[in-house]
């Protein structure tokens, strides 16, 4: 099947309907969401049921424009607080971490296709390209798999993979880029390469933290009549800041999560409703860019590569990627070995990885689609060994902390500030409740608990203390007792069950 202006639109939106569909039950079987995402692309593409997509120009577009979004958006839902005790281990991991799983990687894929898997030959520069197209862990796959899995993890755990995965595509996009230019042009001295990469990342923490707080301030100024606007103008100032970066030889990238980290830990107008915006988009993005990246390749190539691939991966889940990371952490000896396991456990390949594979391909880097499907097929069992079991390893090493779920609202479509420290919830009345008497001022209600609206039938009011209530009437509540309400709400959630 062949593209057309009659069919795209409908075609696109299967995809988008079955990709959120097939991504709701990865919930009950364990399968990270993006794995199928990209085997919905997979099923539909040219091996698949025919569709024709062979452009990595376009992949990588979309990819660009997606990956911007998801660390934007990763930067902004991430905490000032939470991150500035593991800033240092998550800045080291970020850059020396990558830079060493790509030169050990490196070696590693130049002595195995010399000596074992001859039929696919890489220099050491080529080898070295290809280790450092998969350098760093994904932030796609961490930010989804923590967030789906609702993980709590001890010793600020999860804000060091979360700043770690955020912050270290830049280092591996730049390795990337230095190597194919190597490749092309030649080689380049020490001293220029590290120029370079001290510039790029320099230039991209300052610009991002520059445009990140200019960004605040056209927000909060401009006054715009519709309100709807303001995730939009978020939306051009991220792709600005981005694009004015690179134009400046900084790292857009790096940029573009400074900028979301410095944003999302200030104070603007519509904070929730654009925070909420940026999180919608960044997963329509997540879902395009598997997709598009899944129609790019054909399964039936990835079979000649399939001995490499997984050898790579089993090298690099096991070996490279906890040599690096215990390397790194060496100087940080309050972490605990089980610590420094787990971090080395969590180095999920993603879509960055497989997007970064389109330069070569687009620059005609010599194996450059060998290269893409040896990518591809290591984040496929990344994915599928690593994100299955996030959960399943941080119970081994005792590091899972108790889960808080969060009691979403379901019958009240309201929001506070995170500004305010108090905490919405929602209550239905039973029979118990009633027992010491029908008024509200008779409920069992913590103290510093105010009923603000209940809902009966398709009827809702502002009650009084002395308002009848019904069983089944469903109370919205404001708390500033956290545990009280959630000691209510437990026994409400027992009850109706």
């Amino acid at each position: 099947m062949i593209f057309s202006v009659d069919n795209v639109v409908l075609i696109v939106s299967l995809l988008l309907f079955i990709s959120i569909i097939a991504g709701k039950t990865s919930y009950r079987s364990g399968i990270p969401v993006l794995v199928l995402f990209l085997g919905v692309g997979m099923i539909f593409g040219h091996d698949g049921f025919g569709l024709e997509f062979s452009s990595p120009v376009v992949a990588q577009f979309i990819g660009v424009l997606a990956l911007n979004s998801i660390l934007f958006s990763g930067g902004m839902d991430t905490k000032y607080h939470e991150i500035k005790p593991v800033i240092a281990p998550g800045v080291v991991l970020a850059t020396l971490g990558v830079l060493l799983t790509a030169l050990i990687t490196g070696f590693f894929i130049f002595l195995l296709t010399r000596h074992v898997f001859t039929s696919i030959t890489f220099s050491l520069l080529g080898a070295m390209l290809l280790a450092s197209v998969m350098s760093s862990t994904d932030s796609a796959s961490v930010f989804a798999i923590l967030g789906s899995k609702g993980l709590t993890l001890k010793e600020r755990l999860r804000p060091l993979l979360e700043l770690e995965s955020g912050s270290n595509d830049p280092m591996a996009y730049l390795l990337t880029i230095i190597f194919i230019q190597w490749l092309q042009v030649g080689a380049n001295s020490f001293w220029t390469i590290a120029g370079m990469l001290a510039v790029q990342l320099l230039f991209g923490a300052a610009l991002g933290y520059v445009f990140g707080r200019i960004a605040v301030k056209i927000i909060n100024k401009i006054n715009l009549d519709n309100e709807s606007l303001y995730p939009v103008l978020m939306l051009a100032l991220l792709y600005i800041v981005f694009s004015a970066t690179n134009a400046l030889h900084g790292n857009g990238y790096l940029a573009v999560y400074i900028s979301g980290l410095v944003i999302g830990n200030t104070k603007f107008v519509h904070k929730k409703t654009t925070k909420k915006f940026m999180d919608g988009l960044a997963w329509l993005f997540q879902i395009v860019m598997f997709l598009t990246l899944g129609l790019l390749v054909n399964p039936t190539e990835l079979l000649p590569i399939a001995g490499i691939g997984l050898t790579i991966s089993l090298f690099m889940i096991f070996v490279s990627r906890p040599l690096a990371v215990w390397l790194c952490l060496l100087p940080f000896r309050k972490m605990s070995v089980k610590a420094k396991h787990y971090v080395s456990w969590v180095g999920l390949r993603g879509a960055a990885p497989i997007l970064f594979a389109t330069y070569p391909w687009t620059e005609g880097v010599e194996h450059a689609q060998t290269i893409f499907n040896i990518v591809f097929f290591v984040t496929l069992v990344s994915l599928l060994v690593q994100g299955t079991t996030v959960p399943v390893v941080a119970r081994w090493l005792n590091l899972a902390g108790a889960n808080k779920p969060v009691k979403k609202l379901s019958s009240f479509d309201v929001e506070m500030s995170d500004d305010i420290k108090s905490s919405m919830s929602e209550i239905m009345v039973t029979e118990d409740h009633l027992s010491g008497g029908k008024r509200i001022m008779d409920m069992p209600i913590p103290e510093k608990t105010l009923v603000v609206m209940i809902k009966r039938g398709e009827l809702y009011f502002v009650p009084k203390g002395s308002t009848q209530l019904d069983v089944g009437d469903i109370l919205l509540v404001i708390s500033d007792n956290d545990r009280a309400l959630g000691e209510v709400q437990a026994e409400t959630d027992v009850k109706n069950a």
